[in-house]
């Protein structure tokens, strides 16, 4: 089957409407000896006559009125495909597709996609939530085209650049042993609460290896009474008096309304940051170039 010619269809249009090759010629900018040939072929191609020919001019046969209704509507549907293009390559349209930890839908990434969405109504939101591992596959398969996950996953072959600082702290009820340490400063060294009983969070997830280590590398080993897998859960059990736990700053806000105490850490590895991540040869759309651009713009290193 021969391939669908658009300017061969546009020509065939033309001389329709106006009942004549010269003047189709003429307003399409092009030789009539070229329009002529171009429909004859078309003719000999199809085998069958699309117009009929005489001295007044040409009108169409009713196999020509039924092929110039199929070519406008397929030159419609390319002219609405280009608009479409167009809008695509201005960031009036297309989608952003991100794979976020529930740590990075904890921080500021929620408030920064309602403000990026608020002036960007044409661009279709994905947001997937699930763990780093997770994400970091769902990114390599090319499911999404970011990922959000913390600085300590192997993420050597990707892109990043940090989103937000994500350092880890230590809260305590406030009729705890350590709530008045945790009161009297901003920052306390791992060594000096790593002793006491602690909530467990996201069993192997990227805090738990991280805390695992650091107690690993000064000769402990966390005592868990409990094990939780949000941090919503892991405030209830540490206000009901089971122990001290870890979380990211970026799920302070969950502290709101408690009397729990915090502080951070003040270990060089708790120092942390959440990434975005991209594979280094994903295209660069201008929906996604837009929110990069958002999310660097408003990064304040704490």
């Amino acid at each position: 089957m021969q391939s669908f010619d658009p300017l061969t269809a546009r020509l065939l249009v033309a001389v329709a409407q106006l009942g004549s090759i010269g003047r189709a010629a003429e307003r399409e900018n092009i030789a009539t000896s070229a329009v002529s040939r171009r429909i004859s072929d078309l003719e000999v191609r199809l085998g069958v006559a699309l117009f009929d020919r005489s001295v007044q001019g040409v009108r169409l046969t009713a196999a020509g009125q039924i092929y110039v209704v199929g070519c406008r509507e397929i030159l419609r549907t390319i002219a609405d495909l280009h608009t479409q293009m167009v809008d695509y390559a201005s960031g009036a349209s297309g989608s952003l597709r991100l794979a976020c930890t529930s740590s990075a839908l904890s921080g500021r990434l929620p408030e920064l996609l309602a403000r990026y969405a608020e002036s960007r109504e044409g661009i279709r939101l994905e947001i997937q939530e699930m763990s780093a591992a997770r994400a970091l596959l769902v990114l390599d398969d090319g499911q999404a085209d970011i990922a959000f996950v913390a600085d300590n996953n192997d993420v050597e072959r990707f892109e990043t650049t940090v989103f937000e600082d994500d350092k880890v702290l230590v809260i305590c009820s406030p009729d705890h042993v350590l709530a008045d340490r945790l009161r009297s400063s901003r920052s306390v060294r791992f060594d000096e609460v790593a002793e006491h009983e602690v909530v467990g969070i996201h069993h192997s997830g990227a805090l738990d290896r991280l805390l695992s280590a650091a107690a690993a590398s000064s000769g402990r080993s966390l005592g868990k009474r409990v094990n939780v897998e949000t941090f919503s859960s892991l405030v209830r059990m540490v206000e009901a008096g089971f122990g001290i736990g870890f979380m990211r700053s970026t799920s302070l806000h969950l502290l709101a309304g408690t009397d729990l105490v915090h502080a951070k850490l003040a270990d060089h590895w708790a120092q942390r940051s959440l990434l975005m991540v991209r594979r280094p040869s994903s295209p660069l759309s201008r929906p996604i170039r837009d929110f990069l651009s958002l999310a660097s713009a408003s990064y304040l290193p704490a």
